[in-house]
């Protein structure tokens, strides 16, 4: 064994298999080589201390600070993501707010007298409190121009802001008014 290599007291250790010079903080036992795990007091004579072959018992962490790296780390995380994703959130909050201040866009229904499906229409924009304008195309000018010119093919024609909606359909006619209908 080369004299570099031996383990002497007041001097540092280096493992014979992998050259390894052991700290003083490892935490291997004396005689166990740190990196590779290899025995190396059993052959170099020095007297078997009261340890000699017990596995150090690991330093203790404290568990405290590690509780709180954590607990810092998921609230970053946590804070990261609301504050990435706020303006999607915060986007539809606004829009929210400002589709149910806004004024309700103009409605308007050309239809009929004899329609039932006009009368429909007529029913639901009032037990809902939508303000509509009604122009019949057989009696007045300005309903038979106004459905020409959309060019209606029968009644009833409902126009809610830019959408026509051709015939009664209660669902279409709702999902367009939807902010402004009575929540009963």
């Amino acid at each position: 064994m080369k004299k570099s290599q031996l383990a002497l007291p007041n001097m540092t250790r280096i493992c014979p298999k992998c050259s390894y010079v052991r700290k003083p903080t490892d935490e291997a036992p004396e005689w166990q080589c740190p990196s590779c795990q290899v025995a190396y007091v059993k052959a170099s004579g020095e007297a078997v201390s009261a340890n000699y072959g017990r596995y150090a018992t690991p330093v203790a962490k404290n568990k405290s600070t590690s509780a709180a790296l954590k607990w810092a780390v998921i609230l970053a995380i946590f804070g990261a993501g609301l504050y990435f994703g706020k303006p999607f959130w915060a986007d539809k909050q606004a829009s929210v707010v400002s589709t149910a201040r806004a004024a309700q866009p103009e409605v308007t229904l050309y239809a009929t007298e004899w329609c039932g499906y006009c009368a429909a229409a007529r029913q639901l924009f009032d037990a809902n409190g939508i303000a509509y304008t009604e122009l019949d195309v057989e009696k007045s000018s300005a309903g038979y121009e106004g459905h020409k010119k959309l060019n209606g093919n029968g009644v009833p024609l409902i126009v809610i802001g830019d959408k026509v909606i051709r015939g009664y359909s209660e669902g279409e006619i709702r999902s367009s008014l939807q902010p402004w209908l009575n929540k009963t």
